[in-house]
């Protein structure tokens, strides 16, 4: 039994090739839930439904997220009327008071649906016109999540990290963002001061997570302070972690990020933003998979390949390597 702790774009990539070594049947894959947001009314989860709609088969694998071939009318009227009607575009928070009405949200992840922001397809609107329909019905997001995954034919088990709501903030010299607005709207240029994980400490892991941090841990390629580090902010996680066995895929080839504001946001939480840094933002790994071209160097077992993902076959590659690395540790 494996579990992949999986956020952005990195983990994914790699779950490409996980078949390698690791049977789907015997695979838990636990998913950031702090880039969530609610747009326009609607619960949107990107990390989850990257892997749903890779799971289905259907993921934009030119972008890694979104539904391949995928139309945005809807998103194109949005902005359409609200150039008519003279209302502003990119990213309008809430009221404050709006921010925690009705359905459990975090703080600072509830967004105006005018001019949406973020570029949200049509036959990826209806998932998450689904999920929030499923929420509002009283099912938690676990429950929501499973008859998702079931309808796209997911043969791994798929978790959300917690049911209850945590917001990843950006604390920048042009104000408090969301991640999303960071990234997205504002394309990661903002310096970053520090991160905050809003509603971590009120949080519990979702039904089963904990469970599956007692098998052998991989954490891929993600960043580890926006698509991971949500998750080791939960209660018992970090703890859970430090009793497995746990393996990390190095984002980095030495100073430089493969993707992403990884080396930015490592930065902020003052850690070295390179593979080196992962010793401080997984204190718990037992073991690193770094590039073979990287110097990096470590106090704990370390196997080197050529970890840059373009295909099946190199995730495949970066997989065989991981196993090696467990059976070496076993």
């Amino acid at each position: 039994m494996v579990t992949f702790l999986s956020g952005g774009t990195g983990t994914p990539k790699l779950l490409d090739g996980a078949a390698a070594a690791f049977s789907p049947e015997e695979t838990t894959v636990v998913a950031n839930t702090g880039d969530d947001v609610e747009l326009g009314g609607l619960f949107v989860s990107p990390d989850i439904d990257t892997l749903l709609f890779q799971g289905g088969g259907i993921l934009d694998r030119e972008t890694w997220w979104g539904i391949e071939g995928d139309t945005h009318r809807t998103n194109s009227a949005l902005e359409d009327i609200a150039s008519a009607a003279g209302l502003p575009e990119g990213p309008q928070y809430l009221p404050e008071e709006r921010q925690t009405e009705g359905r459990r949200l975090a703080d600072w992840r509830r967004f105006s649906g005018i001019a949406e922001f973020m570029t949200i397809g049509d036959r990826d609107r209806a998932v998450h016109i689904t999920r929030t329909s499923l929420l509002d019905e009283g099912h938690t997001l676990s429950e929501a999540t499973q008859r998702l995954a079931s309808a796209f034919g997911l043969t791994i088990d798929l978790l959300p990290m917690s049911d209850d709501p945590v917001a990843s903030l950006v604390h920048t010299e042009q104000g408090l963002m969301h991640f999303q607005e960071y990234w997205v709207a504002h394309r990661g240029e903002p310096t970053v001061n520090t991160v905050e994980f809003r509603g971590s400490s009120k949080a519990e892991p979702a039904p089963g997570v904990l469970e599956a941090l007692s098998d052998t841990v991989v954490i891929g390629p993600s960043n580890p302070v926006t698509s991971i580090g949500p998750m080791l902010s939960l209660p018992g996680v970090a703890d859970a972690l430090a009793q497995t066995t746990v393996v990390a895929v190095s984002p980095f080839l030495g100073d430089d990020a493969f993707s992403g504001p990884a080396g930015d946001l490592m930065k902020a939480v003052n850690a070295d933003p390179s593979t080196e840094g992962l010793a401080t933002a997984y204190p718990f790994a037992d073991a690193f998979v770094i590039d073979e071209n990287d110097d990096a160097d470590f106090d704990r077992p370390t196997a080197r390949t050529d970890i840059e993902i373009d295909s099946r076959e190199d995730a495949a590659r970066v997989i065989r390597a991981i196993d090696a690395v467990i059976d070496h540790l076993r």
